[in-house]
């Protein structure tokens, strides 16, 4: 009887979200810049508690009592767009858009949160504003190492994405990796540089480095188990300026990706291999450089199966093959803690960071309930019962 009176007031505080929802839409904050985000949400959330304040422009705020908590995510960014939706609430500030949904997950968040706090369930909730999920460094990994997840005893996380590849009703909640884990390599090639109509006395890097480039497309279809999925892609190449000139040096990026964490491992080494034996065979040499990004989004298989009970008898539909080599950095609090990321499925056809990207207040809806199921799963865990 209690999940359903907490159904029961979900639905109630609907209308609130979405007009909180239409304000951050119209007010949005880049990466980095999300205090007033942040506390236009603190100030619509319920309780009493003082927030604290993380990450730089986050905050967690703690609604119930004392004891092991479920963490519910909200990130709070925009993007660098300019919104073309003609919505009466467009965006205010040129070249800022909520272009993929975050100020929908804000709003659904503060309804579910109202919905918990006034149905009194016994297991305490903690909201995560969450700044930073666009670009590095990124706002999960520092909440993550902040230590004050530990500190209010925070046992498991649980995140819900919109997602328009999906029907609106149906959700996404898949056991095991369901986002890439997501690096930046830099490969420089040196050589040594001479007129172009005497090769014979240079060690040519851009020559070296093109056949880098088409070496490492073997990297996933040779070195990979093919029943796991990865990618291995080159984003930019660079070299010289004059046409009649050898350059002594050459530079690509890229990015890899990969749902399993050996397979990452894999990936990596096999860029360097690849990269130094290639320049060596054309007299050259080659410096890798890796930054690390996200790891792989793992959801807990325990945890996806005690919320998918919930979602089911509320009448959703599931989606069990959903996953997708682009990532988040939820993945940094997955790492730490049994946690779960859902993809809800939308009424909207446009793709995410898209400049015409406008879930409705049905979507809204959607992820709200999303959310709560999350929420209600992971209390089921915490509280060991049967589900």
């Amino acid at each position: 009887m209690a999940d359903a009176r907490v159904w029961d007031l979900l639905e109630r505080h609907l209308g609130r979200a979405a007009d909180l929802r239409q304000l951050l839409h119209s007010e949005p904050d880049l990466s980095g810049d999300e205090s007033m985000t942040r506390d236009r949400v603190l100030q619509a959330l319920p309780g009493d508690q003082t927030p604290t304040k993380v990450a730089e422009t986050g905050a967690v705020l703690r609604l119930g009592g004392p004891g092991p908590c479920i963490g519910l995510r909200g990130e709070m960014d925009a993007l660098p767009v300019t919104e073309r939706t003609g919505a009466p609430w467009s965006s205010r500030h040129d070249g800022t858009m909520h272009a993929c949904g975050h100020d929908l997950h804000l709003a659904a968040l503060v309804a579910v949160a109202w919905a918990v706090h006034e149905a009194r369930t016994e297991t305490p909730l903690l909201v995560v504003l969450q700044p930073r999920e666009e670009t590095y460094p990124s706002g999960a990994k520092d909440i993550a190492e902040h230590g004050i997840l530990r500190a209010e005893e925070c046992a498991t996380m649980i995140g819900a994405h919109i997602q328009p590849s999906l029907p609106a009703g149906v959700v996404a909640c898949v056991p095991g990796g369901v986002n890439a884990s997501s690096d930046e390599f830099e490969i420089r090639v040196h050589g040594s540089s001479g007129h172009a109509a005497y090769p014979h006395l240079s060690c040519d890097p851009l020559l070296a480095l093109s056949e880098i480039v088409v070496a490492l497309q073997s990297v996933v279809s040779r070195s990979v188990d093919p029943m796991s999925a990865a990618v291995v892609g080159v984003g930019s190449f660079s070299s010289g300026k004059a046409a009649n000139v050898i350059p002594g040096l050459a530079r690509a990026t890229g990015t890899i990706r990969a749902l399993a964490p050996e397979t990452r491992a894999l990936l990596r080494n096999r860029i360097v291999t690849i990269a130094q034996h290639v320049a060596q065979a054309h007299g050259c040499t080659a410096e890798v450089t890796i930054t690390d990004g996200e790891p792989v989004l793992e959801n807990d298989p325990d945890l996806v199966h005690a919320i998918s009970a919930h979602l089911t008898a509320q009448g959703m539909g599931l989606s069990t093959t959903l996953r997708s080599l682009g990532a988040d950095d939820f993945s940094f609090f997955s790492e730490r803690m049994p946690s779960a990321m859902m993809f809800v499925g939308s009424e909207t056809d446009e793709p995410l960071h898209s400049p015409s990207f406008l879930p409705t207040d049905v979507d809204l809806r959607l992820t709200a309930r999303a959310m709560l199921a999350g929420y209600l799963g992971a209390a089921d865990m915490l509280l060991g019962a049967p589900h």
